[in-house]
Formats: structure tokens, sequence, C-alpha cells
């Protein structure tokens, strides 16, 4: 009988590890270039039994992550771009360089160009981008960035630079917990001339709310289940105790 209450108890951990995956998701439906976070079951054997060999338990495992394109969105804004199929901008960290799909960049106080979360957007030269004192930004569809100071004449805008787009294997992108994606071993991604963006346009999250709604629903479907195999076991385990117990 413990056997039915240890197997249905992992089986509800698992639905609860994979309800907070898809939780979320649902949570950054509307966050700027989120990517869906996929988690599955898989089997592993039961370490500590040399006689029942065969006996498997499961975890919930993150393969990796959806990578297709969210939609996007105009926006109108000349520091917001948005990468157009394969790609990642590049942000400096404290822990290193790291990716992001987000485009919604602004200017510090120390004029430099930063994502929503204050990180450097880095250059294809590997420094930070320094945007002059009150400039107007414009961005082309390789990345290079022109500038045009307050009261300027409009002929004389100048390049600053060029932002640094890379587009590593998919295989190879790993998601931190701070929700930017890095290169497999810590190394950098060599910039890649082919990425394209656009500016004026942010890409959203690719989450689907309808199959993340779906799914929330079936987990909890499948938790019900597994509560209700442990109150059976239970009241099982108690009828053959009163069967068995002398008066």
């Amino acid at each position: 009988m413990d056997r039915i209450i240890y197997t249905a108890a992992g089986g509800a951990a698992r639905v609860l590890e994979q309800q907070a995956v898809i939780s979320n998701n649902m949570a950054n439906v509307s966050t700027t270039g989120f990517r869906e976070q996929l988690a599955i079951y898989r089997s592993v054997p039961v370490v500590g039994h040399p006689g029942m060999p065969t006996r498997v338990s499961t975890v919930t495992s993150t393969p990796g992550s959806n990578l297709q394109q969210g939609t996007m969105v105009e926006t109108g804004h000349a520091l917001d771009a948005a990468i157009t199929g394969d790609g990642w901008f590049s942000v400096q960290t404290p822990q290193g360089e790291a990716y992001t799909r987000s485009g919604e960049f602004a200017v510090n106080t120390q004029g430099l160009l930063v994502t929503q979360q204050g990180f450097p957007v880095m250059s294809a030269d590997g420094a930070p981008v320094e945007v002059p004192e009150r400039g107007a930004v414009t961005f082309s569809g390789d990345g290079q960035i022109s500038a045009l100071g307050a009261g300027d004449n409009p002929n004389d805008i100048q390049l600053i630079g060029q932002l640094k787009l890379v587009n590593p294997p998919a295989a190879d992108m790993v998601r931190g917990d701070d929700g930017l994606f890095r290169v497999a071993g810590g190394q950098a991604a060599q910039a890649d001339p082919q990425v394209r963006m656009i500016a004026g346009f942010v890409e959203k999250s690719n989450v689907n709310p309808a199959e993340a709604m779906v799914g929330m629903i079936a987990n909890a479907r499948r938790f019900e289940m597994q509560m209700k195999v442990i109150q059976d076991a239970s009241a099982n385990a108690e009828r053959a105790n009163s069967i068995l117990s002398t008066n």
C-alpha cells in the first residue's frame, strides 16, 4: 500500500512542478521578448532497490524554450527595436554577456543604451553604446546606430556604433534565472551580420494564453486524480487494519 501512496505522491509533486512552469509562462504573456519555457516528464531509475531494477520514478525537466518568434507590435518609439527572424540582442550583465529578444531600450543617466532591467546594450566592438546627451537615436536594419544631437543640423547626423546582433545555435542557448539566455559553457557568441532588426517595433511574448490556460486546467485535474488515489489507498489500508485487528 505504501508503494501506491509513494507513486501517487511523486506524481502529484511532478504535476505541481510543471504547473509552476506553466504559471510562469502565463504570468509573462505580456512580457516583451519572453520565450515560453517547456516542461516535460521523464522517467528515472529508482536507486537503492537492487532487487527491483525495473522500478522507475518520474521528474519534471525543462529541456529548453520555445524560440518561435512572437508577434511584432509597432510602437513608434525611436528606442524600440525588434529582431526579424532568428537572432538576439547582446547585453552586459554582472555574470557576463547575455542575450535577449526584448528591444525596449532606454537611455540611463550615464548616457548608456540599456534594457528595461538596466543592463547595458552591447555594440559590435564589445563596449556599451553611448548616446549623446538629448540625442535623437535611429536604428538601421543591420543594427547601426545614428544620433542627432539637440539643435544640430539634420545633415550632421553621426554614426555612433552598431548593435551586437548574434545568432548562436539554438541548442547552445541556456535560459538563466534572470530570464536572459547565455551560450552553454559561458563563452560569448560572435556577431552575425545576417541578423536583421526593425526599429519602432517590439516583439511580444510567444506564449499562447489559451494553450497555457488549458495546460493549467489539465494539470489541476491530474493533481486531483493523484490525491484521489492517495485517499483511496489510505481508506483501503484502514479497512484492512480493521479486518486484521483483534477485539
